[in-house]
C-alpha cells in the first residue's frame, strides 16, 4: 500500500537519480530544448533543488554524456570467438541500438550541443572513439599496429559516426542495410589499404582465412563479383 510519503535520497543516490532523468530527456529532444525546469519535474523535485546537485545544465548534460560515453563504449566489446566479419556485425547491431535510443543526444553530441567545445565534452567523444578502437585492435588480435592499419580502424569509426547521423535524419535506408555496409566498409578500406602495403596485405590474408562463404565478409565477395561480370 503507497502512503504517499516521498523517500528522502542520499546525495549520490539522487544525482545518479537527476543523470538519469536527464538522459532520457536528452534522448528525446535536443538537450538546448530540454529545460531545468522539464528535469526537476520529471525528477519530482524543485528546480533550486536541481543547482544543489549540479552547478548548471551544462554539468548536469556533461555527467549525463558521461553516462552514456561509457554505455556507448560498451557497445564495442565483444568475446574474441568466431568470425570477425560476424563479431563486427554484432558490434554494429549493438551502436545502433544505441543511435536509436539516444537520437536526438547523439545528434547534437555529434553535430553541436549546450557543452560543445568543453574540455570534458571533448575528451569523454575522444574516450569512445579510442574504446572502439582498442576493441577492434583486439579482435584483430594486433598489439602494435602498423600506420596503416591504425588509418583504417580510426577512418571506419569516423565513418560509423557519420553514417548513424545521416541515418537518423530521416532513416531514409534501412538501418539493417547499413549495418551490414559498414561492415563491408572494414573490409574494403582494409583491402585497399593492403593493396599500398604489404603487412597490411598479411593483416588482410589472416583476416579473411577463417571467413566463412555465407558470412558478411563473404557476401562481400559475391557482390563484387557479381558487379564485374
Amino acid at each position: 500500500m503507497t502512503t504517499g510519503v516521498r523517500r528522502r535520497m542520499g546525495v549520490e543516490e539522487r544525482r545518479q537519480q537527476l543523470i538519469g532523468v536527464a538522459l532520457e530527456l536528452f534522448s528525446q529532444r535536443s538537450p538546448d530544448d530540454v529545460s531545468i525546469d522539464e528535469i526537476a519535474s520529471a525528477a519530482g523535485i524543485s528546480r533550486p533543488l536541481v543547482y544543489h546537485y549540479f552547478p548548471g545544465k551544462l554539468s548536469l548534460y556533461e555527467a549525463a554524456l558521461k553516462r552514456a560515453s561509457d554505455e556507448l563504449a560498451g557497445r564495442f566489446v565483444e568475446p574474441p570467438d568466431g568470425p570477425l566479419g560476424a563479431r563486427l556485425l554484432r558490434v554494429m547491431r549493438r551502436f545502433f541500438d544505441f543511435v536509436d535510443e539516444h537520437g536526438p543526444g547523439f545528434s547534437a553530441l555529434m553535430r553541436g550541443g549546450p557543452a560543445v567545445g568543453s574540455t570534458a565534452t571533448n575528451a569523454l567523444i575522444d574516450s569512445v572513439r579510442q574504446a572502439a578502437y582498442v576493441q577492434i585492435l583486439s579482435h584483430l588480435r594486433v598489439e602494435d599496429p602498423p600506420a596503416r592499419l591504425e588509418l583504417v580502424i580510426r577512418s571506419w569509426i569516423s565513418l560509423a559516426e557519420s553514417t548513424a547521423l545521416i541515418w537518423l535524419d530521416g532513416r531514409r535506408i534501412p538501418r539493417g542495410e547499413l549495418e551490414v555496409q559498414l561492415v563491408h566498409d572494414f573490409a574494403a578500406l582494409a583491402a585497399v589499404s593492403a593493396a599500398y602495403d604489404e603487412e597490411m596485405s598479411g593483416l588482410l590474408r589472416t583476416m579473411l582465412k577463417d571467413e566463412p562463404g555465407d558470412g558478411p565478409f563473404g557476401d562481400l565477395v559475391t557482390k563484387l563479383i557479381a558487379l564485374a561480370s
